[in-house]
């Protein structure tokens, strides 16, 4: 970290990391930029310098030269240094009685959701001092909140559990405090059918409402994903997806025709709802993670997805490279469990052999819980 170090020490050197504006809250500090670019280049992209200067532009800007440098100035890496490597903090929001299990933003970065292991969620106007927006205590809880998920428009929350059932909260209303079928109806919403033989053992990991908020995607414990459909009130889909617990799953893009899939047996699977047939049959596999997968998140453009492994990997995909006919998953040769153990040393630079993913990343840890991934918002 010493370049770290050094390259702080120079933005103050130079004075580039000029004080912030005066807020409403230093929490706020972490979502500001401390430094901005040179102003000639400020100019150039903005025409002023009221408004902020995103690391897209910025980086667009240096490929077109329009600084006339060809290259960042000292200023212009402390701006971007200072976007992506906090500063100051962390700083304590809130405290709960339990573990925080989900911590997650909206997407438009105005409320902050947290679920605990314990039935409390919280959802925080990040823009109002962090002040709670609802505090929610959950229904019918096992073990713990496994999931949440706004919709859209930002009305209701759907939170799951170890349990086939997931719950809809009405976010919008006025009160700030709701309990389970006491000041609020929690909706309940049956992911079980007929055919379901291990009802007690039915856990859901992974819950996202569709882009029209009709409709939210599950994934389970007992290898299915589910389409559940609100206006209907029923379950619309159950696929057999995978061969072990599917950790995650989401929607491919806007259309909500394709839909991504990642499970403990270590593939990325691609499903087209179009042309499902009664096999539960992909549109296609992609392979590169040595061991199970904790998280998928799309890039909503039906094209790339990144993927969160129990390996110690984040991977890129690219639909466009994924085959109905996969290599399997080389045959594991050791006695490894994340929930308790740290990674094996001997397997940090193991490689699939055949790995179809653009890019991987390493460097952190996937320990303890399933941990996630997300790509950042679009040109910040």
């Amino acid at each position: 970290m010493n370049w770290l170090k050094k390259s702080l020490r120079l933005c103050e050197e130079e004075g580039a990391l000029t004080g912030p504006p005066p807020l409403d809250h230093e929490i706020s500090q972490l979502t500001k930029a401390r430094s901005e670019p040179i102003e000639h280049l400020t100019t150039i992209l903005n025409g002023e310098r009221k408004r902020p200067i995103s690391t897209f532009h910025m980086l667009a800007a240096r490929e077109g030269n329009y600084s006339g440098r060809g290259r960042f100035s000292s200023a212009d890496k402390c701006h971007v240094l200072s976007r992506y490597l906090p500063v100051n903090g962390p700083y304590i929001v809130d405290q709960m009685d339990s573990c925080a299990y989900v911590s997650q933003f909206s997407s438009d970065g105005s409320l902050l959701v947290s679920a605990s292991q314990g039935s409390e969620i919280r959802i925080y106007n990040v823009e109002n001092r962090w002040k709670v927006h609802k505090d929610i205590r959950a229904k019918s809880l096992q073990w713990t909140i496994t999931d949440t998920c706004l919709s859209p428009d930002q009305r209701y929350l759907v939170y799951s559990s170890m349990s086939p059932i997931l719950h809809i909260v009405n976010v919008a209303s006025t009160a700030t405090e709701s309990l389970a079928n006491v000041t609020d109806i929690h909706d309940g919403l049956d992911l079980s059918d007929a055919g379901d033989d291990d009802y007690d053992m039915f856990g859901v990991f992974s819950v996202k409402f569709s882009n029209d908020g009709r409709e939210i995607l599950a994934s389970s414990n007992v290898e299915s994903i589910y389409i559940f459909d609100i206006e209907a009130n029923k379950l619309a889909l159950k696929i057999v997806a995978h061969e072990a617990d599917v950790n995650s799953a989401c929607f491919a893009d806007e259309s909500g025709h394709l839909i991504y899939s990642g499970g403990d047996d270590g593939f990325c699977k691609v499903w087209d709802r179009r042309c499902l047939n009664f096999k539960d049959k992909p549109a296609g596999v992609l392979t590169g993670h040595l061991e199970g997968i904790t998280y998928i998140d799309s890039r909503r453009d039906g094209r790339y997805f990144i993927s969160n492994g129990k390996d110690q990997s984040i991977k890129l995909w690219d639909i466009r490279k994924m085959t109905s006919k996969p290599s399997r998953t080389p045959k594991r040769s050791h006695n490894w469990d994340y929930r308790w153990m740290d990674y094996p040393k001997t397997l940090r630079d193991m490689k699939h052999p055949n790995d179809q993913s653009l890019a991987t990343y390493k460097g952190h840890s996937v320990l303890r819980t399933l941990i996630r991934c997300h790509f950042s918002p679009e040109h910040r």
